[in-house]
């Protein structure tokens, strides 16, 4: 899952509004960041299948990112960060770890059953990369379902201007990309091509919380 992923970000900018776009924007693939970064080290482990139907991805060895103790670890530290570090409100910093907790449960639904329960145990997963189109369906159902609630949020909070649309647009053209001129290579020009596209969405939600700010 890639832009679904940030649907649970917008979600929770319509429901807690104090925290920064930025907050929520990383939050949401910040447990693929750091997979990302663990893949590149050696520490976790994927290789390519270009026959599988779907998603290439062979995830084989995940346990510091993607077991559900790791991401329910990483969803505490950052809402500890976001309450004790950046001083937000308390309603927000647990919208920010919740955002972060969702990763597992999204990535659930459309992973092969390699997300383990615990570290080293069983892994679960329901299978939706297997299914190309239903698969990125649902992404995009998704998106579209929060971006409605977040563009309605921001309209009663009185923002408007060309960030939000072209912030939408980015996510799809990223996503339309992924599907149509996936990258070419081994594992290492991938992951380096997904960090730098969770980065550059996060870097673009952080421009737009300074124009905002800029503009009140």
């Amino acid at each position: 899952m890639f832009v679904g992923h940030y649907a649970a970000a917008l979600a929770a900018k319509a429901a807690q509004p104090k925290a920064p776009l930025w907050t929520y924007v990383l939050g949401a693939q910040v447990v693929d960041v750091a997979w990302a970064v663990l893949v590149l080290t050696g520490v976790e482990r994927m290789s390519l299948d270009r026959h599988l139907a779907g998603s290439t991805l062979v995830l084989s060895y995940m346990p510091y990112t993607h077991s559900l103790p790791a991401v329910v670890l990483w969803a505490l530290s950052a809402g500890l960060g976001a309450l004790f570090l950046l001083k937000l409100p308390r309603a927000a910093s647990t919208a920010v770890g919740l955002v972060v907790l969702s990763h597992w449960g999204l990535d659930f639904l459309v992973h092969r059953p390699d997300l383990a329960l615990w570290i080293d145990g069983p892994k679960v997963g329901l299978g939706w990369w297997n299914y190309a189109v239903p698969e990125q369906a649902l992404e995009m159902g998704l998106l579209a379902i929060a971006a409605t609630a977040w563009g309605w949020r921001r309209g009663l909070q009185g923002h408007s201007g060309w960030s939000t649309p072209l912030f939408l647009v980015l996510l799809v053209a990223l996503q339309l990309v992924s599907i149509v001129a996936p990258p070419t290579g081994g594992v290492p020009q991938m992951v380096i091509a997904s960090l730098s596209a969770y980065l550059l969405v996060t870097l673009f939600a952080w421009l737009m919380d300074q124009t905002e700010r800029r503009g009140r």
